[in-house]
């Protein structure tokens, strides 16, 4: 029988455990998927300790992304068979050995791409488009800064600016992030938590302001990197893991600039056309092989909790996969 990481109440990595689990035949609308790897968030350790935004019904089983193999299809569905290799997603259920999924908004993933890079594939990359190209307005030859650039989204944000035709500053707090973010396409580096971060940033574009930033980290990193905005600059708020941050609104009149809030789920539910259009766009640009994200570690799902705890702690220069077998 198939296992999956559960927990009968909120709580540390520690806490969950190992079961099997069987989530029987798919029903109308849904296909079963044999997950061969699935991703490992920040958010989804949060969640997993009910510290979330939101409190799934328990029991819980966390993970928000995945990939796998199409093992039984229900009825209704047409545009997915057996043997497909597909992106899976959903809040909760993806730790995982197998699972039944809504087919409607499923793909299948490109044949150049890993079931270990489609498993963090698609929630970063998604979300980094709809960050840059609608709420932040990107336009070629603009200024991006990264923040948590060595991070999942940070990453990808790095990616899909540089296809988006912007120049690229990353900040990341170590060698090897830094190198990392060199590698996924970042035009400067600088270095985070450093005394002189701001000074490091002007001189990265050359003594010019920021057009825009890529903010997943929130916390003392917020009003520095909007006080680097220029003129109709445009902060974009991806999340909080170091912490909910407040800004004096007089910053955002002195600079004429924006806090731009990004929550892709928020766009799939109240503008459902668009947020399908742009998912079908950043599925085309994976299969043309643009877009390649980038994996720190790899664990068995036996070693579910040390998975978690090393995607909690931020240190990971890359995402966090949990291998099936």
């Amino acid at each position: 029988m198939p296992r999956a990481v559960i927990g009968h109440e909120f709580g540390p990595p520690e806490s969950y455990v190992l079961e099997d689990f069987d989530p029987g035949a798919p029903k109308d609308g849904e296909v079963r998927v044999a997950i061969k790897a699935a991703g490992v968030s920040y958010v989804d350790v949060l969640t997993a300790m009910g510290k979330y935004q939101f409190k799934p019904p328990l029991p819980f089983t966390p993970g928000s992304e995945a990939a796998g193999v199409v093992e039984a299809v229900g009825p209704g569905v047409t545009h997915l068979a057996v043997g497909d290799r597909v992106f899976c997603g959903g809040l909760g259920g993806l730790f995982a050995e197998a699972n039944n999924f809504k087919a409607a908004n499923m793909a299948k993933v490109p044949e150049a791409m890993s079931f270990e890079q489609a498993s963090v594939f698609s929630v970063n990359y998604q979300t980094a488009y709809y960050a840059l190209a609608d709420r932040g307005r990107a336009k070629p030859g603009e200024t991006l800064l990264v923040l948590g650039a060595a991070g999942g989204t940070g990453f990808a944000a790095i990616q899909v600016a540089k296809h988006l035709g912007l120049r690229v500053i990353a900040s990341a707090s170590s060698a090897v992030k830094q190198q990392a973010a060199l590698d996924g396409g970042a035009d400067a580096v600088v270095t985070t938590g450093a005394e002189d971060w701001r000074d490091q940033v002007v001189a990265a574009n050359d003594g010019k302001p920021i057009d825009l930033v890529f903010d997943p980290v929130g916390g003392d990193a917020l009003e520095p990197a909007f006080r680097c905005l220029g003129y109709d600059g445009r902060h974009l708020v991806i999340g909080f893991t170091g912490g909910i941050a407040a800004l004096r609104t007089n910053l955002a009149l002195l600079k004429s600039a924006s806090l731009v809030g990004v929550q892709m789920r928020d766009h799939a539910i109240k503008r459902p056309e668009e947020a399908e259009a742009m998912r079908r766009k950043v599925m085309e640009l994976a299969g043309e092989g643009i877009f390649s994200p980038a994996i720190a570690e790899r664990f068995a799902i036996e070693d579910y909790a040390a998975a978690m705890n090393a995607a909690f702690s931020g240190k990971a220069a890359g995402r966090i996969v949990l291998k099936m077998d």
